[in-house]
């Protein structure tokens, strides 16, 4: 791999080191030599081992559970290398925590996702890589410029290479509203129709289906989502397509795995055949199940981050 100019330097903490050396891998680099520690006090202790001044350093971590202490990590580490004269630092950032709370849905509501924005950029990024944002209007909360990769078209030729015989029985469903435009993105790559379940959320993390807009009668459906948290929207959206809108099985798919509170007892007990996840959050051993399978993120991200250290564009990926 050639580059020009100033070398390239790839650090990792410790959210997702597996998907970190995979991407130093496929750029033909070793993992910068770096050492991320929790003190007694639960205090956050980051030592850089190598000269990076005047390196373009792309720092790898997803701020997921534990949230603060991935966040806090992260930050400190951009701090460290902002000091050390680094040339250009770039938050590579796969899973982007905080980012459902992007709007004031009832008064006196902080928006957290703004806050986080401002925090990144205060510690000195140049610039944040991200994929699938829960909102995509978050990308202006940044003051520095942000790459937002999309996981659909990573997880379309997964379904796509499944159901190459019998696309004519396949539908894609929308869990909710707010995943239309996605749902559709993903309907058009495996040239299937769209159907929509329209729900009602009680409360946080609790959801109750309404009923399904459009045809699902006896067909093959794949929910496609954002995020899979507590799963109870996903699972809830599966029951409904199976037991009103009578499909004959379900498969499901998301970016990010969060998998938080009772979601694998949700996933395992619902008609979903197959769940599909990105590695972009890395999952722990009770995070497992023989229903899930996680695709790479890795060969996005190397190619990503070539074009941005080479000054190409970064669009040009997905087309």
């Amino acid at each position: 791999m050639n580059f020009h100019g100033k070398d390239i330097k790839i650090f990792s903490a410790n959210s997702n080191l597996p998907v970190a050396k995979q991407i130093a891998s496929r750029l033909g680099l070793p993992l910068g030599n770096s050492e991320v520690k929790t003190f007694s006090d639960g205090e956050i202790s980051v030592s850089i081992n190598e000269s990076v001044r005047g390196s373009d350093v792309f720092v790898i971590q997803s701020t997921s559970n534990p949230v603060n202490n991935n966040l806090m990590e992260l930050l400190i580490m951009i701090d460290a290398f902002k000091r050390a004269s680094a040339g250009r630092i770039n938050a590579v950032i796969p899973y982007f925590g905080y980012a459902r709370q992007d709007r004031k849905a009832k008064a006196r509501d902080p928006i957290s996702a703004k806050l986080v924005a401002d925090l990144i950029s205060a510690a000195g990024a140049d610039r944040v890589l991200t994929m699938d944002l829960h909102a995509a209007q978050i990308q202006g909360f940044f003051n520095i410029p942000v790459d937002h990769l999309l996981g659909v078209p990573i997880l379309a030729p997964h379904f796509a290479q499944k159901f190459k015989g019998c696309k004519e029985n396949l539908v894609v469903v929308s869990p909710d509203l707010g995943s239309v435009t996605r749902a559709r993105n993903f309907a058009a790559r495996v040239d299937a129709p769209l159907a929509i379940v329209d729900k009602r959320r009680a409360k946080a993390n609790v959801s109750e289906v309404m009923n399904i807009i459009g045809s699902v009668e006896g067909k093959t459906v794949i929910l496609v989502d954002d995020m899979v948290d507590t799963a109870g929207t996903l699972c809830n959206a599966a029951r409904a397509i199976i037991e009103i809108g009578g499909a004959t099985e379900v498969y499901a798919c998301a970016t990010h795995g969060v998998l938080s509170g009772p979601a694998i007892e949700r996933i395992d007990a619902s008609p979903i055949k197959e769940l599909v996840l990105l590695d972009t959050i890395q999952l722990t051993e009770a995070q497992k199940s023989p229903k899930i399978v996680q695709l790479p993120v890795a060969p996005v991200f190397s190619e990503a981050i070539e074009r941005i250290y080479e000054a190409k564009p970064v669009s040009t990926i997905f087309s």
